[in-house]
């Protein structure tokens, strides 16, 4: 390498810094310290080992880039305004503003070329994994002999931070037991956090633990300046195919600026302006001018845009050539890739009658492995709970990092699960499904949440829903669970009430392409609802719908139930009418789904005339009111469960019929 090419590479790593401390100070607002430090080692990933098309974000066989340390956004946008993705320099300048295609941490679906939401520290690790995992089924699926269709990369760059937390272990763990070859972790280690050195908290050798992981662990001491070192350390990462690799990248936080670099001033809060000249002024940049780009500069890193046209044209021959030979599969990769499901997609979904009394666990499972048998991109796993949840895809194959298999073991490892899946979704490709005991959810939350904010199709699968649990007591037993995630945005909650449900709420959630579902299963097996005598189950895709009902105009009373507790509705309704009371049984299987139909739809289920309502439901009251009103009586739980048989609990703690006809009729007095 030339002088002349070492400075050029200089200036374009100082570009680099520059351009993100001027958009922190712009909006006095954000972490300039980690763009300054890790410059060198994304400016050789992005320049001279990512495989990208910045013309086209969404070219399917580009290599997938995490920036995990999200707080670091700005120098993620440098990287895609430089690199020429549809980000302007006005984007940059309207950094962390209303609005802004560049808000405070990256953020998938508002920013060309982020392919993650990052920032909660650690879920960006678990989604490189899953993006991981991703690549490796579809190669496995649809790459054959001289149509390499599927085969890219996956890199992250992880902080001190993502470190500590404990999901990264998770997902780590997991990726290093599946010999995950194409992740590749740029970690900058520039020991320092928020409050101060790392030293207060965190003094472990990361290194050493990730090799126990089964990682391959490479290290270059200085990030700072050592160009060749970093794209060395790259190259080896690439040529370990058979172990997951990390770089540690030895880094001083906020370089370049003489009074903040090394210290916590630098990471969570912009220079200021006399510092922001000193450290431009050090970097041997001009010091009055703010988001200066040199030329040069600028004209090396759009090289990127031919670079990747010239990538993604090879590959679209490739597969032109590849749809010649496999049409068949290359329409099922095109499928796939759309999220586009079968047209007979439900052909086989089970169909339950009056003998098929079973826990809506069990019938789920039936459901799901009649989806799996028509949907082939659809897979998933659980967090050592098959047996329990169901959820195994019965010749499926348990995906060991290398094969086609659908079973995907995550271990007792419920959050990197989670944020696994979302990395999944992420990819795309992949309809991921995951599941464990309801109660554990509370393990899942951060990246549910994130799921949910991201609008990615993920399916929940929780079972074990109530204190009907029973024997194995209230650490098992989900209480509050199921309103706190009914107030996440964007997140739908089913709770069938049946069998007959538990096939409609698959159905539904299989369609549903723009959010996270939690489908919510009994332990306990429930009787199938006579449909011959009662509303049909398909009415449950409106969320809530008139299951039974007296005769007459206008019900009296009106009892609302979800999951196991319709059967008391159903039971208290058979004997209310019998002794002349006018009432009607709604079951309501989804808040959220019924919140979405129309106003006319909605009265003609709840008429705001009948303000003699009950809830029914083996979870926290709180939120009922929204549903039954102020008048309303809500029969639920408010208070942790108990360890006894789930029978017993239940009707101790009030899930009776005798309970829900004497709040109707004390209603009614």
């Amino acid at each position: 390498m030339t002088v002349a090419d070492k400075e050029l590479e200089a200036l374009c790593i100082n570009t680099i810094r520059t351009l993100s401390i001027d958009a922190v100070q712009k909006a006095n607002s954000g972490h300039p310290g980690l763009p300054m430090g890790a410059a060198p080692m994304a400016y050789v990933l992005w320049q001279k080992h990512l495989r990208h098309s910045p013309s086209n974000p969404h070219w399917v066989n580009r290599d997938r880039f995490v920036l995990s340390a999200g707080h670091g956004s700005m120098l993620l946008y440098s990287l895609l305004h430089l690199t020429g993705y549809d980000l302007t320099l006005d984007d940059i300048k309207n950094f962390r503003q209303w609005e802004s295609r560049t808000p405070g941490h990256p953020e998938f679906g508002v920013t060309a070329g982020v392919e993650a939401t990052t920032g909660p520290l650690g879920q960006g690790t678990a989604n490189a994994v899953g993006m991981a995992i991703a690549e490796r089924v579809l190669a496995s699926r649809f790459n054959k002999p001289g149509y390499e269709i599927i085969n890219h990369r996956t890199y992250a760059i992880v902080s001190d931070g993502d470190m500590m937390e404990g999901i990264s272990g998770e997902a780590a763990s997991l990726a290093g037991h599946l010999k995950l070859g194409k992740l590749i972790y740029l970690y900058d280690s520039n020991h320092i956090s928020l409050d101060g050195p790392t030293s207060m908290a965190f003094t472990e050798d990361v290194g050493a633990r990730y090799r126990a992981y089964g990682w391959q662990v490479l290290e270059v001491k200085d990030g700072n300046t050592d160009i060749t070192g970093l794209n060395a350390a790259l190259a080896a990462a690439e040529a370990d195919t058979e172990h997951p690799s990390m770089i540690v990248v030895t880094t001083t936080i906020g370089y370049g600026s003489p009074n903040k670099q090394g210290k916590a001033d630098a990471h969570g809060s912009p220079l200021g302006v006399e510092e922001v000249k000193l450290a431009k002024h050090a970097l041997g940049w001009p010091t009055e001018e703010t988001f200066f780009l040199p030329e040069n500069a600028l004209a090396r890193f759009r090289e990127a845009v031919p670079r990747g046209k010239a990538l993604e044209s090879a590959w679209n021959k490739r597969f032109d050539a590849y749809r010649a030979e496999f049409p068949e599969l290359a329409t099922q990769l095109d499928q796939a890739l759309r999220g586009e499901l079968p047209a007979d997609w439900d052909a086989d979904l089970p169909i339950f009658g009056a003998a098929d009394a079973q826990a809506t666990r069990q019938a789920s499972g039936k459901a799901l492995n009649a989806i799996a048998k028509r949907v082939p991109f659809f897979m998933g796993g659980d967090a050592d709970l098959s047996v329990s949840t169901t959820t195994s895809i019965k010749d499926g194959g348990s995906f060991d990092g290398s094969g086609p298999g659908r079973n995907l073991h995550f271990g007792v490892r419920e959050h990197a699960m989670g944020a696994i899946a979302n990395g999944m979704a992420y990819h795309g490709g992949i309809r991921p499904f995951v599941s464990t005991f309801f109660v554990f959810s509370d393990y899942m939350r951060p990246a549910v949440r994130l799921a949910a904010l991201n609008h990615l199709p993920v399916l929940c699968v929780w079972t074990h829903d109530s204190i009907a649990v029973g024997e194995d007591g209230p650490t098992h037993e989900p209480i509050e669970h199921l309103m706190s995630f009914r107030i996440m945005p964007n997140f739908t909650l089913i709770r069938p009430g049946d069998p007959t449900e538990t096939t409609e709420a698959w159905r539904w959630a299989m369609q549903h392409k723009t959010g996270p579902v939690g489908l919510i299963m009994s332990r306990q097996k429930l009787a199938v609802i006579d449909r011959t005598k009662y509303a049909p189950a398909a009415m449950a895709a409106k969320g809530a719908y008139v299951l039974a009902d007296a005769p007459g105009d206008t019900p009296k009373v009106i009892l609302i139930a979800t999951g196991s507790e319709v059967h008391l509705a159903i039971e208290a309704f058979e004997k209310l009418v019998a002794a002349g009371t006018k009432v009607r049984v709604v079951s309501m299987p989804s808040w959220e789904i019924f919140a979405r139909q129309s106003p006319e739809y909605r009265e003609s289920v709840l008429p705001t005339t009948v303000r003699a309502r009950v809830s029914i439901e083996a979870g926290t009251t709180v939120g009922w009111e929204r549903w039954i009103g102020l008048d309303g009586i809500a029969i639920g739980i408010d208070r942790y469960g108990a360890s006894a048989p789930g029978e017993l609990n239940l009707s101790n703690f009030g899930f009776t019929t005798e309970a829900v006809i004497a709040a109707a009729r004390k209603l009614l007095a």
